[in-house]
């Protein structure tokens, strides 16, 4: 039986993390873990079950990152918008579009632990009250909102195709898409154009390397009124 609940998640979360500055925004600070499989471990003991997802809300992955980055020097994109942080994990694009404007943004993720994180993350960097966390399943469901950010979630080929689907149909009603992603192995590339590249400070644990080249994406539409704006 899960254990779990909003309060004594933060506890742990709290007492297994340290906050600190987003390596490429650091004008975000998060509670991320020193050590990955340490952590993984102790959330399999308080949650009693085995096999769980990493616990991607503890780290800044490459595409988060990335994602934040663009956010932050480009605000228009966001100002005014509401948004969706689709698999927000840590939050961390979530809380880039709120510091930039966002109307509102909800900050959707299936693990337990996220939530609980993302409103941490959130309150820590002063945007709480506009930042909504959602546990809930959304991929093929219409969402409305005029941008949706995803982040690190092409890593795996089934979900990896559900979600491509569902943003490229997304898009096709107007919604403007927007993805972070180091050039993972299922990114569906063929259906996207790069728009920003930089080179990001990562964990070798997670990443095997200690910078790595991250993109901010769109999906192919010659009409997208996302400008092309390439970083260094």
């Amino acid at each position: 039986m899960i254990r779990v609940s909003p309060e004594n998640a933060e506890g742990f979360i709290r007492a297994n993390t340290r906050l600190l500055p987003v390596p490429h925004a650091p004008e975000i600070a998060l509670h991320v873990a020193d050590e990955a499989t340490e952590l993984w471990q102790r959330t399999e003991e308080e949650l009693e079950a085995i096999g769980l997802p990493p616990p991607f809300w503890a780290f800044a992955w490459a595409g988060g990152q990335a994602l934040a980055r663009y956010l932050l020097d480009n605000p228009d994109l966001c100002a005014g918008r509401r948004v969706l942080d689709f698999a927000s994990g840590s939050g961390l694009a979530a809380i880039a579009a709120a510091k930039v404007g966002a109307a509102e943004v909800v900050a959707s993720d299936l693990d337990p632990f996220a939530i609980p994180a993302i409103r941490l993350n959130a309150a820590a960097n002063g945007v709480a009250d506009r930042i909504r966390p959602a546990q809930e399943d959304l991929i093929g469901r219409e969402v409305a909102v005029d941008l949706v950010l995803a982040a690190d979630i092409f890593y795996e080929r089934d979900l990896g195709a559900r979600v491509a689907d569902w943003l490229g149909d997304l898009q096709a009603r107007g919604t403007t898409i927007l993805i972070g992603d180091p050039d993972r192995t299922y990114l569906p590339r063929d259906r996207l154009t790069q728009v920003a590249s930089y080179r990001v400070p990562v964990t070798r644990a997670l990443e095997d390397a200690e910078i790595k080249a991250s993109h901010v994406w769109r999906f192919h539409d010659p009409e997208d009124a996302v400008p092309d704006r390439r970083a260094g």
